[in-house]
């Protein structure tokens, strides 16, 4: 062993015990763990058993258990269990709890208790931020991703999974079988043959029942779905060809200057299309801001949400998705003609104008319809449309979808602003979370995860912008 580090006798006595203290350099990030929960109003933030109760056995201090949970989401430790062994052999541990070590059922239990102050912690260090002037751009970037629930895709049940587990699962197949095995020689590879498939039959049968129980179930949830192990969980296609995902829809407003974390919401609705003005709103309300600029993808398209977006002072920018059947089919798609807002009518790729002809209701939208009567003899009609002449509804807020587009058009990187922005939030929480995003069941309780998920990414993120010191002179501040 010469010429390498001398490691420490492990039977050696020491003189003087060592501080522990002196393990936890100054620039540590459970230092700022410290002092930003040492800083917070716990009884304001609604935590149970801030006040001891006056009989039984002294329980912890909320502050002990949100330091753990804080520490556990900074590095990969979501789990109670895992949390409790990290309180006996973790020095940065012993040093943050003061030498206590928590069993895995108060950890768990205080997650499970506390899901609304857990949120209300990540909302002040986001407040904290703004004080700070991280947050001074009004600018976001919106997007949505799959988060895995404990539900299994086999405990997860649709009308197309029924039908399809039926189809594969079939009793008549082993029947058959049975039947062939009846006309055979009987022999004793015969009579374990016959008794597996006997027992195999019998236990499709109780598969069967079953199936058709949470068929009825299924059928009478309001979305046709249901979930046996996390009953809010659901059942959501990912970016992948013919994948998907049992779990949660998580969305999340991230500024586009230091790519912190505005505001999430925890949804299970597979699709976003319905929640671009919902987290604008947020947004706008976290940075106490009259105006906002947000960007989108074109999953987010909708021109309701559009207008409501515009009547609440925020400006979006998103591609709208390429939809018309007429494009499909290699005919002209809408964005061939031209609106003159002079004339009110539309200008076609032959050059005719389409009047404004009347107006009518659709899906609780006022549309303006245009159509001219010169395409009987057009000589570009084939490529255009197959009916007696080309229609072509306009929108009474159409403005404002063509003011998104000539946005983007004008920012032709806004795209890959949003996709640098938002995406990185994403991937590193996915990472620190593992295989299994989330660990409890039900809304409630995996929002709580997803709160300390998100404290956990802008923790890290105002570290590494600022630095540990000058973080903890703000928070006392």
């Amino acid at each position: 062993m010469r010429r390498f580090v001398e490691q420490a006798d492990r039977g050696q006595w020491t003189l003087l015990p060592g501080c522990l203290d002196d393990f936890i350099d100054e620039s540590n990030p459970v230092r700022v763990i410290d002092v930003f929960v040492d800083a917070l109003d716990l009884a304001e933030m609604s935590f149970e058993g801030v006040e001891p109760a006056a009989t039984g056995r002294p329980s912890y201090h909320p502050s002990v258990l949100l330091k753990l949970y804080i520490y556990g989401y900074l590095n990969r430790v979501q789990s109670s269990r895992r949390l409790e062994r990290e309180a006996g052999r973790n020095v940065e541990v012993m040093w943050l709890l003061g030498r206590l070590a928590p069993d895995h059922k108060t950890i768990a239990d205080f997650r499970k208790d506390n899901g609304l102050a857990l949120r209300r912690v990540c909302a002040r260090f986001v407040e904290l931020c703004r004080e700070m002037g991280l947050l001074a751009a009004a600018s976001v970037a919106i997007d949505g991703s799959k988060f895995k629930a404990v539900n299994n895709r086999d405990k997860n049940f649709t009308r197309a999974k029924v039908q399809r587990r039926r189809a594969q699962e079939s009793v008549a197949r082993y029947l058959s079988q049975l039947d062939t095995a009846d006309r055979q020689e009987p022999t004793e590879a015969l009579a374990a043959k016959v008794t597996r498939l006997t027992e195999k039959l019998t236990k499709l049968k109780e598969e069967m029942g079953k199936l058709a129980v949470y068929e009825k179930q299924m059928l009478a949830s309001p979305d046709q779905q249901i979930s046996r192990t996390d009953p809010d969980s659901r059942s959501m296609a990912t970016s992948g060809r013919g994948s998907g995902v049992v779990g949660y829809n998580v969305q999340v407003a991230v500024d586009t200057e230091h790519h912190l974390i505005v505001t999430h919401e925890v949804t299970n609705s597979g699709s976003d299309r319905a929640q671009l003005a919902n987290m604008a709103r947020q947004a706008k309300a976290v940075l106490k801001t009259e105006t906002l600029e947000a960007v989108a993808d074109r999953g987010y398209f909708s021109s309701l949400e559009v207008l409501a977006c515009h009547e609440a002072g925020t400006t979006v920018t998103l591609p709208k998705p390429q939809t018309s059947g007429a494009k499909s089919d290699g005919r002209f798609g809408k964005q061939d003609f031209v609106y003159l807002p002079e004339e009110d009518a539309y200008r076609c790729p032959a050059g005719e104008q389409l009047p404004y002809r009347f107006t009518s209701e659709e899906d609780g939208k006022r549309l303006r319809r245009h159509w001219t009567t010169a395409c009987q003899d057009c000589s570009l009609k084939p490529q255009c449309t197959t009916g007696p002449e080309r229609r072509i509804p306009r929108w009474e807020h159409e403005h404002l979808l063509e003011a998104a587009q000539q946005r983007l058009d004008a920012n032709p990187q806004a795209m890959r602003l949003r996709r640098e922005t938002v995406e990185h939030p994403f991937g590193t929480m996915k990472a620190r979370m593992g295989a299994t995003h989330f660990l409890t069941k039900t809304l409630p309780k995996v929002t709580a995860e997803m709160a300390l998920s998100v404290l956990a990414y802008n923790l890290t993120r105002v570290m590494n912008i600022v630095g540990t010191k000058p973080l903890m002179a703000a928070m006392v501040a």
